[in-house]
């Protein structure tokens, strides 16, 4: 009768942490949306060697985004919630730099003329503020398009071009891009 009473009390303790951690995960607005839910973008070489980018995507909900929210001139970090990754498991060659294979956060640095990629080795917590340049593996400008109609959700994509696959943000009506290439 004891060990049932303890293994109850332990089955309790369990399924009332898994709940609140999926509740904490999947958070909600008062339509029902999740808020800022996590999501993934995947480049694959023709080699089978990848990059991959975890990030969480927000939503403008009637917001002015860049130049607002997302200040121009101050580095902002790619996302909500958890710290953007970037993953390459090869060396790669992003603006004539090289970055190889491993983990690190992925940063922005957007103004009203340009977009600075930046490549951090300090790995990611919860909302992690930009750790300064004493950090940053790398930097390169982005090219910047602006979109014909806005877009909705934050996303990271990456388009495949041959050997090359272009890391492209896109949110509001705006475009960064870069291409990256797998060091030979």
């Amino acid at each position: 009768m004891r060990n049932q009473r303890t293994f109850l009390k332990v089955f309790a303790l369990l399924a009332a942490g898994f709940l609140a951690v999926a509740v904490h995960s999947h958070a909600q607005d008062d339509n029902g949306e999740i808020l800022s839910p996590p999501a993934k973008a995947v480049c694959k070489f023709s080699d089978g060697k990848t990059i991959t980018v975890n990030y969480a995507s927000p939503r403008i909900r009637g917001r002015k985004i860049y130049g607002d929210l997302v200040p121009y001139g101050e580095v902002w970090r790619a996302g909500a919630n958890e710290a953007t990754t970037f993953v390459p498991n090869v060396n790669v060659m992003i603006g004539g730099k090289d970055v190889p294979a491993g983990s690190y956060t992925l940063f922005m640095l957007p103004t009203p003329a340009k977009w600075t990629l930046i490549i951090s080795k300090q790995k990611g917590e919860w909302g992690i503020p930009y750790p300064g340049a004493r950090r940053d593996l790398m930097r390169a400008e982005m090219r910047v398009e602006k979109l014909t109609s806005p877009v909705e959700k934050f996303s990271i994509g990456f388009d495949q071009t041959g050997a090359a696959c272009t890391l492209r943000l896109d949110w509001e009506k705006t475009r960064a891009a870069i291409e990256i290439a797998e060091k030979k």
